[in-house]
């Protein structure tokens, strides 16, 4: 045993002691078996060729080359050693070869994290596009999580992110897909269709709001409605825009709902003398995937789309 850790150690204070110069030089020397051939191709002096060469001999504890004439003859150590050598040379090369990708045949696993709304606008489009151009990709859709997303994205489970930018942590890159608007519905029998409402009317109508990412009854247009010096009269919440038609229909309330998530024949959109401000839905990922051919290729395909 001791023999053993006696070995292992020898090789391990050896492999510390070599660099790629050294395995470069040795490789050429094995080629040109030339001193002064050898500095000119690698672009050193022949004193520095011969002190990597003492370094060398070293490490492998062999003198490597003998001199004859003008020339150097490799021992059989250097002549096994070479095969070697040239095969690590080009595998460290190969490290360094730009990574070619190609989603026809790409295959590995993607990870979503989407709000309940880029689920039903967005991702419908995306995953054909998938299912048609990289057919070996699998795909995982999961829940967004606003809290851990930074987290999930660093320990690459997530990604990316389909979302609204106030969603997000501010160090994550990201891109503008569209931009949308809510439109005020309620349900398809409710009295006020066809009614021209003002903003003031709508503040005092029993409101449901969506919340996906904090259960509570705070709505995002709260402080637009506040900016008018009005209070919206929110007496419900739900965490997702899938559930809000049925609800809708069954109460007295109304909603304001993504205009790209409509027609829905469960509702009907409301007159308002004034419309609702904007809202962005952007694709977010982490800095550490800014150079993944996949990451891109995802990106720019819902560039495509939604340009």
């Amino acid at each position: 045993m001791k023999q053993l850790l006696l070995v292992l150690v020898t090789i391990m204070n050896g492999i510390s002691r070599l660099d790629l110069k050294q395995l470069r030089i040795l490789e050429a020397l094995l080629q040109e078996r030339n001193l002064s051939r050898v500095a000119e191709k690698v672009g050193l002096t022949q004193q520095a060729i011969s002190e990597q060469l003492r370094k060398l001999r070293e490490v492998f504890d062999d003198r490597l080359f003998i001199r004859q004439g003008n020339g150097m003859v490799p021992t059989p150590v250097a002549e096994q050693l070479g095969g070697r050598i040239s095969s690590i040379l080009k595998d460290i090369e190969s490290l360094l070869t730009p990574i070619t990708f190609d989603p026809a045949t790409y295959k590995g696993i993607f990870s979503i994290s989407a709000t309940d709304y880029a689920i039903q606008s967005v991702l419908p489009q995306l995953l054909e596009v998938v299912c048609q151009s990289a057919p070996e990709l699998k795909v995982i859709v999961r829940d967004f999580e606003t809290d851990n997303l930074n987290q999930l994205m660093v320990a690459g489970e997530i990604d990316l992110a389909l979302t609204f930018p106030d969603f997000i942590p501010d160090n994550l890159p990201y891109k503008l897909l569209f931009e949308e608007q809510h439109v005020c519905i309620a349900g398809k029998k409710s009295p006020l269709k066809g009614k021209s409402l003002t903003l003031a009317d709508v503040a005092e109508l029993p409101q449901l709001i969506i919340s996906p990412s904090r259960a509570n009854l705070r709505g995002s247009h709260d402080e637009w409605f506040a900016m008018q010096g009005l209070k919206r009269n929110i007496v419900m919440s739900v965490p997702c825009f899938s559930a809000a038609p049925d609800i809708i229909a069954a109460t007295d309330t109304i909603a304001f709902y993504p205009s790209r998530l409509l027609p829905n024949k469960k509702v009907i959109p409301l007159n308002l003398e004034t419309q609702t401000p904007k809202f962005e839905v952007i694709v977010a990922w982490h800095s550490r995937s800014n150079h993944s051919p996949l990451h891109m290729w995802v990106v720019e395909q819902l560039m495509k789309l939604f340009k």
